[in-house]
Formats: structure tokens, C-alpha cells, sequence
């Protein structure tokens, strides 16, 4: 294919992107949901950059299924009550995985926010493929005031110095608004100590090309 070929602004030319270079797969920690995800990282990487005719592009983190969004999908999956007719908001969605296990364990609204048109065409095809409903948008919501009360769902977003410290303002105001937030996270480098209730742990099997350990230890904690 040519540089240039993937246009985000044709959504039909998402869609293809992602079913051509993914294959439709059981998380190992999650094997109740389906997911579009890349067999190897550099690969996919490099035909994103590729594809858009650009060069130093985000990593495709939609592409994975990461320890923290594995981690939490996994307990809310346990714990159905805790999505079970509430409106849900998945920040930093991704490829979906916490999204759909709230909506397959009940929830009243489901919806993914990435910033990432690829992740949202991704979320969209894999709650296809899990026969399930929910919303996207690609708003920056950590710019904007938390929406009243709701379950927000946070998987894997402490490893930027910015994008943690913005985190960690907007469950706290979320939080002083009469949402529950439950976080997914193998504590990585920004991870705020002593913040949060450690609710469950579970060693999630991940791609060595994208971690330090063909495991990693991760931990569902509540704000």
C-alpha cells in the first residue's frame, strides 16, 4: 500500500486499516470478550506511519490489550454489579475492553472516550464483534468538568508526567461530583501512591515487545 492510503477522515478507511492489519482475538486475562488487536507492535506501528504519510507517531495503543484495561475488565466482569444500570464513561478507551465489559455486564449507557479517531473505529468494530452497544467520542473530556454522577472507568493512563497529573485533577473533581472511578494500573512510572483503595491483583500475560516481563502484576483500585 502507499503512503497516504489510510485517510482518518473516511471512516470506511479506518475500518479497513484495522481489520487488514489486526486479527479478531480472546484477551489472555479476559477470553469472555473479542478484540481487533495487532500480533506484533513494530509492524503495525510503522504501517500507521506508513499509511498517514507521517513519521513519529503515538504508538497505535488500540491496538493492545494492556495490563491495566485487561485488569479492569477482568473485575468488572467478576463484579457485574458495578456496571449494572449505570451510565459508564471509559477514559482513555483505546481498543474498548473495559467499555464492552461494562456494557456486557449491564450497564445502562456505555461511553469510550479517546482522543484517537483509529482507537474510536476500534471501539466501534469490537462492540460489534461483542454484540454490544456504546457511545464514542473523541473529545479531550480531562479538558472539560466531569459530567454528574456516573462510573468512569480508567485503564493505563499513568505513564505520562501530564496526561497523570491531568488524570489525577479530573477524578478528583469527578469524584467530589458523585462518580466512582475504578482504575486499572500495574503502577507505572506516574502512578500516584496512596491515593486509591486497592480492590483486587492479577498477573496479566502481556507482549514482551511492548513490556519489560512477559507478565505484568496489576492492580484494580477505587478513588
Amino acid at each position: 500500500m502507499t503512503a497516504g492510503h489510510l485517510d482518518l477522515a473516511d471512516h470506511n478507511s479506518v475500518l479497513r486499516f484495522i481489520t487488514e492489519n489486526t486479527k479478531l482475538i480472546s484477551p489472555p486475562l479476559v477470553p469472555e470478550i473479542l478484540l481487533h488487536l495487532a500480533a506484533e507492535s513494530l509492524p503495525i506501528w510503522q504501517k500507521t506511519e506508513d499509511e498517514l504519510g507521517e513519521i513519529n507517531l503515538p504508538p497505535p495503543y488500540w491496538a493492545f490489550a494492556w495490563a491495566g484495561g485487561q485488569a479492569v475488565a477482568r473485575y468488572l466482569i467478576d463484579h457485574p454489579d458495578v456496571c449494572r444500570g449505570q451510565t459508564v464513561l471509559d477514559l482513555g478507551s483505546g481498543s474498548g475492553i473495559s467499555a464492552i465489559a461494562a456494557a456486557k455486564t449491564g450497564a445502562n449507557a456505555v461511553l469510550a472516550a479517546d482522543i484517537d479517531k483509529v482507537a474510536l473505529a476500534a471501539c466501534a468494530l469490537n462492540a460489534r464483534a461483542n454484540a454490544v452497544s456504546l457511545e464514542t467520542t473523541g473529545t479531550d473530556l480531562l479538558a472539560e468538568p466531569p459530567a454528574g454522577e456516573c462510573v468512569i472507568i480508567i485503564g493505563d493512563l499513568f505513564y505520562e508526567r501530564q496526561l497523570a497529573d491531568r488524570v489525577v485533577a479530573y477524578i478528583a473533581e469527578a469524584k467530589a461530583r458523585g462518580s466512582v472511578i475504578y482504575i486499572g494500573d500495574p503502577q507505572r512510572s506516574y502512578f500516584p501512591e496512596g491515593r486509591f483503595t486497592r480492590l483486587a491483583e492479577y498477573q496479566v500475560p502481556v507482549t514482551r515487545e511492548l513490556e519489560d516481563a512477559e507478565s505484568k502484576r496489576t492492580a484494580v483500585w477505587r478513588a
